[in-house]
């Protein structure tokens, strides 16, 4: 595994914007890899997220776990709970953030419901921003057991990356991973066509 890890400023880079839940993700990222060891340049490590937050981009650039390379996978429980697994020694983490922001003024709430309402108004946005920035400043500061709980569990190796051969669906002439094709009149299709041809 590579040592060393990435900067805030590359995980903003990536995700486009420096916001609260990316400062959680990048937060959670340097505890597992204080926990578990460096950066997976392939494999070695796996992350189990339970959400599809901004945290996850940040997950994503500091521990090299990727959907692209497998070893990025998502439950979609709506937790902020990550689960980071090490193949050489069946080593995992869990880490649940518990951290919760400070208490908003009137004037916070209700600049964010105008704001969530569509207003972009320089006060609006101004005081967004403000809010975002202090959230994230307590959150680079706060030490990891204000943030976070931060436990080894024992979880059944993920498997590995696999890759498949693809088919092309008789319907739209699109390739498809053949384990996600479907079969329609002995004919094969992908699931988006298996659906819209019902």
């Amino acid at each position: 595994m590579e040592r060393g890890h990435k900067s805030f400023d590359e995980v903003v880079d990536f995700h486009g914007h420096a916001c609260p839940g990316l400062a959680l993700g990048y937060r959670v990222s340097l505890a597992a890899l204080g926990e578990l060891g460096g950066r997976a340049g392939d494999e070695e490590m796996v992350a189990i997220v339970e959400n599809d937050s901004c945290a996850v981009d940040a997950i994503q650039v500091v521990t090299g776990c990727t959907f692209g390379k497998g070893n990025l996978i998502y439950r979609d429980y709506g937790k902020q709970v990550y689960t980071f697994f090490r193949r050489e020694d069946e080593e995992a983490v869990r880490i649940a953030v518990r951290w919760t922001p400070p208490p908003e003024s009137a004037t916070e709430k209700e600049m964010w419901k105008r704001y969530m309402a569509g207003e972009r108004s320089d006060d609006v946005m101004r005081a967004v921003h403000d809010r975002k920035s202090r959230k994230m400043q307590a959150i680079m500061e706060a030490g990891d057991s204000e943030l976070m709980d931060i436990r080894r569990v024992g979880i059944e190796p993920p498997a590995m990356a696999r890759i498949h051969p693809s088919v092309t669906c008789a319907y739209c002439g699109e390739k498809v991973m053949e384990p996600r094709a479907r079969l329609k009149d002995g004919k094969i299709v992908c699931i988006p066509c298996m659906e819209k041809n019902g």
